[in-house]
C-alpha cells in the first residue's frame, strides 16, 4: 500500500517533523508513507491575494496528484472514529491524503475527492492537523493488522 499525504505549509517546525517521521518508520511494516510538502511563490502570492485566490492555487497544485483513492481534510467533513478510519484505508493500493491552506478547499476540490473527514471539531495548526493524521494512518494499519498498537 502507498499512502501520499500533501501539505500545504510554508515552514516545517524540526520537532515535528521528526515526529511526523518516526511515524512514517512505524508505518513501514505496513504500507509506504510519503510526507509531500509544497509551498511555492504561486500559493504565497496567491494567498496575499485573497482566499479565493490561495484555494484556487491549491487545487491548482494538487489536481495532477487526484489518482488512486482521495481524501481530503476539511473542517466540513466527516468525523470517523479510528475503526471507521482503519476501514477507510482497507484494500486500498494507493491513498492520497489532502490538508489544504491557510483558506481550506474550494468545494469544487472537494467534490473530486472520494471522501472528505474532518480530523476533529476543533481546528488545528497544520503542522499539528498532519502530525494527528499520521498517527491515525498508523493506528488504522495497526487495526487492519490486529497489532496491538491501538488497544
Amino acid at each position: 500500500m502507498k499512502i501520499n499525504v500533501y501539505s500545504v505549509e510554508k515552514n516545517q517546525d524540526l520537532y515535528v517533523k521528526n515526529l511526523n517521521e518516526e511515524y512514517i518508520k512505524m508505518c513501514l511494516r505496513y504500507a509506504n508513507l510519503s510526507d509531500e510538502v509544497v509551498f511555492n511563490k504561486n500559493i504565497a502570492k496567491a494567498q496575499v491575494l485573497g482566499e479565493d485566490e490561495a484555494r484556487g492555487s491549491y487545487t491548482k497544485y494538487f489536481l495532477p496528484y487526484l489518482d488512486g483513492f482521495c481524501v481530503s481534510l476539511d473542517s466540513s467533513g466527516e468525523m470517523l472514529d479510528s475503526y471507521e478510519f482503519a476501514k477507510m484505508l482497507k484494500n486500498k493500493s494507493k491513498i492520497n491524503f489532502f490538508i489544504g491552506g491557510a483558506y481550506g478547499f474550494e468545494k469544487a476540490f472537494l467534490s473530486k475527492t472520494q471522501r472528505v473527514i474532518s480530523l476533529s471539531k476543533l481546528i488545528y495548526a497544520h503542522k499539528i492537523a498532519k502530525l494527528v493524521l499520521f498517527e491515525q494512518i498508523y493506528r488504522g494499519l495497526s487495526i487492519l493488522n490486529n497489532h496491538p498498537y491501538h488497544k
